[in-house]
């Protein structure tokens, strides 16, 4: 059987606290660990998307619209449900691993390069629907 849950994968989380936001998967675990003792994945993704604008708005208010908030997490993949789309995020796959998650500095450092990382990919426009929150 192929292997569909692959580092720059885009998947949805279907439980808990993010359920319904869009994540990219950085690493996979697929036999568990110590600590997370089944088949799991170390996440990154949107917790607020950036809002909608328009010609007439001012270069601040772009600025300040264009924000994205991220999250990086350990999720089961049981939690995840895969879709067609991918990212390419070269920079952060050797950034974030099992070992960020024991100390918090480490983990908001990471979240300071995610979110840089998630707005440079913003700005250029090319992985719109990955920045739109879902709609059902």
């Amino acid at each position: 059987m192929a292997k569909i849950l692959k580092p720059g994968k885009v998947a949805l989380i279907t439980r808990g606290r993010f359920a319904g936001k869009k994540i990219v998967i950085l690493q996979n675990v697929d036999q568990g660990t110590k600590s997370h003792p089944f088949g799991h994945a170390i996440v990154a993704g949107v917790e607020r998307y950036p809002l909608k604008v328009t010609k007439s708005m001012g270069a601040k208010r772009i600025a300040k619209r264009s924000r994205v908030k991220p999250f990086v997490r350990v999720v089961n993949y049981n939690h995840l449900m895969p879709t067609r789309y991918a990212l390419e995020l070269d920079n952060l796959k050797n950034l974030v691993n099992a070992e960020t998650f024991k100390e918090p500095s480490q983990r908001s450092a990471a979240k300071k390069t995610v979110k840089k990382t998630f707005e440079e990919k913003y700005q250029t426009g090319k992985s719109a629907w990955f920045f739109t929150p879902l709609r059902f």
